[in-house]
């Protein structure tokens, strides 16, 4: 500290105050000090006066997206809010929106509304459409137009249709005009769907429709929300150079492919001409006019989807809570039935999950990759379709249950010959386990007609063994897979054979027939030669006959070899 004051700092300068009275010289102090800090002046506050009206409120339009809000607002059945003649409505489709002379009450999805009723609603209830008076809020400034819009509000020339432009000019867009019509049959201005569409098309004329199409790039999207309500307006944009719009869905809709084409249907009014997997040939109709066409408003946002009732629950309906929690281990170790792919296409799902549902009570569905939203909407279609429980979605994945009232698909009881061989050989295990340990067997194995059909065509193709001795060693088991494999070789490679020859051994005649099916034991051409069994070829000239069935044939060897060794020592 000595050593600083003595380079004259001051570790703790004060403010510049006034010289001494003493001091001889008093302006040292006022040119060496900085002049003090002004102090700034605030305008006065506006008072406003107490009767002033409210400020005008703002449009819900530009409020913040309604994911970063907590907005909660319980709802029942019936109007919600309503303004006039346009109002907010909850009813069977969910949430849908009512506006003066619409043929329909809209929805953002005509074909992704749950069936349950909603809860809740995420945001203030408002319509998503543009007001009567104003298009969209004012903001003060017209959108600037690209120079792709500039480009496209230049006058197209118009040409007669005597003289139609050359082919291939740019700038010329193709209208397709009604039709076509029979010989002496016009549109009609009607209104219903039966008179736009017009008489049903013949299949050539479908084969002609669909196959423009399918050279053609233009189509319809149809994702995740399934069909919402700007595609309406979509379609008939399509419909006005094509006769047929493409729509091609790929997502979750797919699952439940009848419910998409009947809401197309039914909103657009047209007709489903073809359909090959996901995508779908949407006629418009022999009478269609595009100047005459309904015309929806559009709706500029995407409504907050409403708040649901849980999809998974503690203890779901049929299970306490500790039997849900035991099956949720089991589904753990179980292995799922299928991976599916991020916007795929779903349609043979359904008919998998009731299959996988004959074999076991639990069936799980590997989801990883796709987005949450999407795999939770397809649990709640499954649950629906199948029907089935739902008991989680852990791990991106989906376990079902069947359900305490499930029943299998296959109710009728087959005949007696389907299983009668089966029955015989566990009746004589079940006799000969009785006379060893003197009880009756208790266990009973349970398997569906289906898979009891397969084991006896299994076993009676020797492409099954069905052993007996439960508690075989390896050795002995693998003894008994041996011995199969070497009779199910011979059975498979070998037919019977008929040999008939002279007593001087100078002629004679070989026939070789067959018994077996060879389409199958679903073919529908296995019963076709059924009568022609015994179809035997003889030679005149032989008075001796020799019979080679093939139980005299050593196994492992064929026919043939035994027929070959006895030309040979003939």
């Amino acid at each position: 500290m000595a050593v600083i004051a003595s380079l004259g700092f001051n570790l703790f300068s004060s403010l510049p105050s006034n010289p001494p009275p003493n001091d001889p010289n008093p302006n040292a102090a006022s040119t060496s000090a900085s002049p003090p800090i002004p102090i700034p002046k605030y305008p006065r506050p506006i008072k406003t006066p107490r009767n002033a009206p409210p400020p005008p409120p703002r449009n819900p339009a530009l409020k913040n997206f309604h994911r970063r809000t907590k907005y909660y607002k319980p709802v029942r059945d019936g109007v919600v809010t309503s303004d006039g003649d346009r109002a907010v409505v909850i009813g069977e489709n969910g949430l849908s929106y009512q506006l003066p002379g619409a043929p329909f009450e809209f929805q953002y999805s005509y074909s992704e509304t749950p069936k349950a009723k909603p809860l809740a609603i995420r945001e203030p209830a408002f319509l998503p459409f543009a007001t009567p008076t104003m298009p969209r809020p004012w903001t003060g400034k017209a959108p600037l137009k690209s120079a792709k819009e500039k480009k496209m509000r230049r006058k197209v020339p118009l040409f007669d249709s005597l003289d139609p432009p050359a082919p291939g000019t740019k700038g010329v867009k193709r209208v397709e005009m009604p039709g076509p019509f029979d010989l002496g049959k016009q549109p009609k201005p009607g209104k219903p769907r039966e008179e736009i569409l017009g008489e049903p098309l013949k299949k050539w004329e479908v084969a002609m429709l669909v196959k423009e199409q399918m050279s053609d790039s233009r189509q319809v999207n149809l994702g995740r929300d399934g069909l919402t309500h700007n595609m309406l307006d979509l379609i008939h944009s399509h419909w006005k150079r094509r006769r047929v719009c493409r729509v091609k869905c790929k997502g979750v809709p797919t699952v439940d492919m009848d419910n998409i084409c009947r809401h197309i249907e039914e909103r657009t009014g047209g007709k489903i001409i073809h359909r090959v997997g996901g995508v779908v040939y949407l006629f418009r109709g022999r009478n269609y006019n595009y100047s005459t066409r309904p015309q929806y408003p559009l709706m500029l946002w995407k409504p907050a989807a409403p708040v649901y009732p849980k999809l998974i629950q503690e203890a779901p309906e049929g299970l306490t809570k500790a039997e849900a929690e035991e099956l949720r281990k089991k589904g753990k170790r179980l292995l799922p039935i299928c991976k599916l792919a991020k916007n795929g296409v779903y349609i043979t799902l359904v008919r998998d999950v009731r299959h996988a549902f004959e074999g076991s009570s639990l069936v799980k569905i590997d989801c990883r990759g796709m987005h949450a939203s999407d795999y939770k909407k397809l649990g709640a279609k499954l649950k629906e379709l199948v029907p089935c429980v739902l008991l989680s979605f852990d791990d991106e994945q989906i376990l079902m249950w069947r359900g305490p009232d499930w029943v299998s698909m296959y109710q009728e009881v087959p005949p007696a010959s389907a299983y009668s061989d089966v029955d015989i050989i566990t009746s004589k295990a079940r006799v000969k386990n009785e006379d060893e340990s003197g009880k009756a067997d208790t266990k009973k194995m349970i398997s569906s007609p289906k898979m009891m059909s397969l084991w006896k065509h299994s076993i009676n193709t020797n492409k099954a063994l069905l052993l007996e001795e439960l508690d075989l060693d390896p050795d002995a088991l693998l003894r008994k897979v041996e011995e199969f494999e070497g009779i199910s070789q011979a059975t498979e490679h070998s037919y019977p054979a008929l040999i008939l020859s002279s007593e001087d051994g100078t002629s004679s005649a070989i026939q070789v027939y067959e018994d077996a099916p060879q389409n199958g034991p679903y073919s529908e051409y296995e019963e076709a030669d059924s009568d022609n069994d015994d179809n035997y070829v003889y030679d005149d000239d032989s008075d001796d006959d020799t019979l080679y069935d093939s139980d005299s044939v050593p196994l492992g060897s064929l026919p043939v070899d035994v027929i070959a060794e006895k030309l040979d020592s003939d």
